[in-house]
């Protein structure tokens, strides 16, 4: 009955959605009804209604949407879709404002001369549009308004004009700022939690363990990372797209002939051009570059972006005199000039106010801001008086955010209810069942989406499809995809379909704005060419999945909470990076270790002398244990390519049994609930020969185990357990070693500042003589508290410690004697550590800065506080590469 209901759940939503309902109301209704009729019908043939449903009930499902409702609208965590209005208002009043017409003028005048010009200045504009609007039907529209006629009217083809134009207009929906992206960045986050326990219980029913090693996890996505993963992909894109037209206006001139500029190419040209391009274009460099740079959140660059398009949108909507157009704009970019002036070279963080001249600096940044909030303020009065604009784009911005929230809810319930009628089982089931692994199912998947899109829009396929699928493909750990490459990827079909006839939605904004010398067919025929560009984008994508991952990693490994070396998810790449180094510096890192052995060290205390000893050898183990590492490492290369399609065959029919073991369960269930009320003996007879049926396909199942498995599984575990122990040693060398050197390096630096706490030792004596016990034990504790900030003293705040704790326990009066015994002690160390330190700051300090940077890319990269720029880099482009971890599950 579940299946029955979960039918009835489809039939409601495709019947509401194809009669017209809203889809905002479709969704949640198709939902309700098929929940209220399955509770009822419960209630009323069962007794329970929770009868109906595969897993929990109508309660269940009622607490699941009541829980939705309020992490869309009152988690604080769940800060993402804040974004949502911020670049929904961008997108209107950029278009309401008419910035898109002088882009497409402008840049027609500019790229029009060359072949296919126009075509290509299309493709140009669109994807600034996309990258400030971000409004499919807003751009195809307007530009179907406006360059439409002037192609046409220069003899280019009907097919290629509608399809670049189509094409351009869709760039909106992968190249960022997307609402797209947005959404998914959401959907997939919380599939991407799922997926982490999808991928536990994996772990946990292949190895025994309870525990996953973290560098197994599945990596989530944000808003940021979205926008930085679909910035190379949409580049692509643009590149293939302006390459087509560049490609056919060569080879056919006939279908994109050059446009001839009938003005002159004069100083009003130029300001013309500068005035319609370089607004547009900082705009999208502050948002796009506080985002890529990690200067601001997703959130905040909406804000900029918003304020800034409110900016434009003044100077180009006023009417008055040109001579005051654009004062609000040259006043808010002198405030930012003054404002980054001061947050960049002063601390303006009032608590710390110390002096007259940081509360100037205070009152000049404040009147700064004074003025900047004015400039929007005039921008924003302009904006409201002229046309209405203000109120317009608010109540647009109001209308489309409210439907896509009341789309995200009423999704969130249909997903419960899907789930509730044990859908996501079935859809489990049924891709995971299919053979070809992990890459099988996501091509069905794309399929689906793409076949979806001729009749969804975006959102709805985002927030209906994604959270279902999305969890079942990113715990798969046989490609162990990223959330932000599935995003892109699904951006990117999604995208698509947007073009595919007969249904593409760009198509037909284009439809109602074109001329009716332009028939259907031409624009069918012209997106189809940009069709297969599409899917040569997203065969490249998919083919190269470091073009999405590259940026994302770069951008956390290089940010301030950037992991430290030592983070376990970055061991991996981490250690490719550094046998990369062995290989090309190993000469140096022995001649250093050389050198460093001939050191005169006799002076040092004893025990610094050892375990500057210690850390030599260590160092030499150290690569001696490297090189052990590539040979393991190269045996289990060797042995992988052999095992692991053995492992696939294995782990294929092992899934199989886990089915029909399910089966087998299922079906003797079915017998016993047949055994004790009916009596249709044909019935049970059936059954009791599917399940015969079962029982010998497991048996054959199991009997079709290559006989080797055994063997070559305990192989490959040895193999393993030799190179995971190889790495063990090697960590304790390499980082025992780093840490003596650097301590060592940190104690001799101190000698300066040690030997400033000379007068203040001395001072104790008197004071520990002359003064009360409680004021000297004060006194001592101050010395102790400042010994405790230098490396190396721990036997001098030893002997301070034990005349202060005389002090305190012994009452006698021979209690200060007993202390200034200790006291001496201290005075004894104190002077020994001085005298060292002072001759090896003079003599070896040097040279041990100098062999810790020899060894700083290798031996003691992961001591490191922070990965460098160059290592970041070379990490960043290991972990963008999709790693197999089919092997451990």
């Amino acid at each position: 009955m579940e299946l029955f209901f979960l039918a009835v759940l489809f039939g409601l939503m495709i019947w509401a959605l194809t009669s017209g309902f809203p889809v905002a109301f479709a969704l949640p209704g198709s939902a309700i009804l098929a929940v209220g009729a399955a509770a009822a019908s419960g209630y009323i043939f069962a007794g329970d209604p929770s009868a109906y449903f595969a897993q929990d009930g109508p309660s269940e499902w009622l607490s699941a949407g009541v829980t939705n409702f309020r992490s869309l609208y009152w988690i604080v965590e769940r800060d993402t879709l804040i974004a949502i209005p911020l670049f929904i208002f961008m997108g209107i009043m950029l278009q309401r404002s008419k910035i898109a017409e002088d882009l497409l003028i402008a840049m027609a005048q500019l790229f029009g001369p060359l072949p296919g010009g126009l075509g290509i200045s299309v493709v140009f504009v669109g994807t600034l549009l996309a990258a400030t609007t971000g409004i499919v039907g807003a751009t195809v529209i307007a530009m179907g308004l406006i360059s439409l006629p002037a192609m046409l009217k220069n003899n280019y083809s009907k097919s290629l004009a509608t399809g670049t134009i189509c094409a351009s207009g869709t760039l909106g929906q992968i190249i960022p700022p997307s609402i797209v992206l947005i959404i998914l960045a959401d959907q997939l986050s919380s599939a991407a939690d799922q997926a982490n326990t999808m991928r536990k219980a994996l772990y946990k029913e292949a190895t025994g363990e309870f525990s996953m090693p973290s560098h197994f996890d599945v990596v989530s996505a944000s808003a940021g990372d979205m926008f930085m993963g679909a910035l190379i992909p949409g580049m692509i894109l643009v590149g293939l797209y302006m390459a087509y037209i560049l490609i056919v206006a060569i080879i056919k001139p006939e279908m994109a002939p050059p446009v001839p500029y009938e003005g002159d190419y004069d100083r009003k040209f130029a300001l013309n051009i500068f005035l319609s391009l370089v607004p547009p274009l900082t705009l999208i460099f502050v948002v796009l570059g506080s985002i890529l740079l990690g200067v601001a959140t997703v959130n905040q660059a909406g804000s900029i972006g918003a304020i800034g398009a409110m900016i434009m949108a003044g100077y180009r909507l006023h009417t008055g005199a040109k001579s005051t157009a654009y004062i609000p704009l040259l006043i808010a970019l002198a405030a930012l000039v003054v404002i980054a002036y001061f947050t960049s070279n002063y601390d303006l963080n009032i608590k710390n106010i110390k002096s007259e001249e940081q509360f100037t600096n205070i009152k000049l940044t404040a009147i700064a801001v004074a003025f900047l909030l004015f400039s929007v303020t005039w921008s924003a009065w302009r904006v409201f008086k002229i046309d209405n604009t203000l109120k317009e784009v608010m109540v647009e911005t109001a209308k489309t955010t409210s439907m896509v929230f009341i789309i995200l809810i009423g999704a969130a319930m249909l997903t419960s209810a899907f789930r509730g009628f044990g859908g996501e089982e079935l859809v489990k089931h049924f891709l995971t069942t299919l053979p070809g692994g992990f890459w099988t199912q996501f091509v069905v998947v794309m399929l689906v989406i793409f076949l979806l899109g001729f009749f969804l829009d975006f959102i709805e396929i985002a927030v209906v499809v994604v959270p279902i699928v999305a969890p079942i493909l990113l715990s798969n750990p046989e490609a162990n995809i990223t959330a932000v490459w599935l995003g892109v990827m699904i951006g990117l079909n999604i995208q698509t379909s947007f073009l595919t006839p007969p249904f593409g939605f760009a198509l037909f904004y284009l439809r109602g704005v074109a001329d009716k010398v332009v028939k259907t067919i031409d624009i069918y025929k012209g997106a189809s060419a940009f069709i297969v560009l599409q899917l040569l984008g997203l065969a490249i994508v998919g083919f190269f999945p470091s073009l999405v991952n590259y940026l994302p990693n770069r951008s956390h490994l290089l940010s301030e909470t950037a992991p430290p070396p030592l983070n376990p998810k970055l061991q991996i790449c981490l250690e490719e990076y550094t046998m990369g180094q062995y290989a090309s510096t190993g000469d140096q890192i022995k001649a250093s270790i050389k050198k460093a052995k001939s050191f005169d060290i006799s002076y040092l205390p004893e025990k610094a002398q050892k375990r500057f000893k210690e850390s030599i050898e260590d160092a030499t183990k150290g690569l001696g244990l490297a090189e052990t590492i590539r040979t393991s490492k190269a045996a289990m290369d060797s042995f992988i390519t052999g095992y692991l399609p053995l492992q696939k065959q294995v782990l294929y029919l092992n899934s199989d049994i886990k089915n029909i073991t399910r089966k087998i369960k299922e079906t003797e269930k079915e017998l016993e609930y047949l055994a004790s009320g009916s009596n249709d003996n044909s019935l049970v007879a059936n059954i009791e020969e599917s399940l015969k049926t079962f029982k010998t396909d497991k048996q054959s199942l199991e009997e079709s185990i290559p006989t080797e498995w055994e063997s070559r599984h305990k192989e490959y575990k040895t193999l393993a357990t030799k190179l995971k122990k190889d790495r063990r040693s090697y960590f304790n060398m390499v980082d025992s070693s780093t840490e003596s050197l650097h301590e060592l390096q940190l104690t001799i630096a101190d000698s300066e500042p040690l030997n400033t706490l000379s007068e203040r030792l001395v001072a104790l004596d008197k004071t520990v003589m002359n003064m009360g016990k409680k004021e000297a034990m004060a006194e001592i504790k101050k010395v102790e508290n400042a010994l405790s900030k230098l490396k190396g003293t721990s036997s001098i705040k030893s002997a301070l410690s034990k005349a202060r704790r005389v002090l305190k326990k012994d009452k006698t009066d021979e209690a200060k004697e007993k202390a200034m015994v200790f006291m001496q002690k201290a005075h004894e160390t104190f002077q020994a550590d001085t005298i060292w330190r002072k001759r090896a700051h003079k003599e070896l300090l040097t040279n041990l800065k100098n062999h810790e940077k020899a060894l700083s890319k290798t031996i003691g990269i992961r001591l490191q506080e922070r990965l460098t720029e160059e290592q970041a880099k070379g990490v960043a482009s290991c972990m963008s590469h999709h790693k197999d971890l089919s092997l451990d599950f």
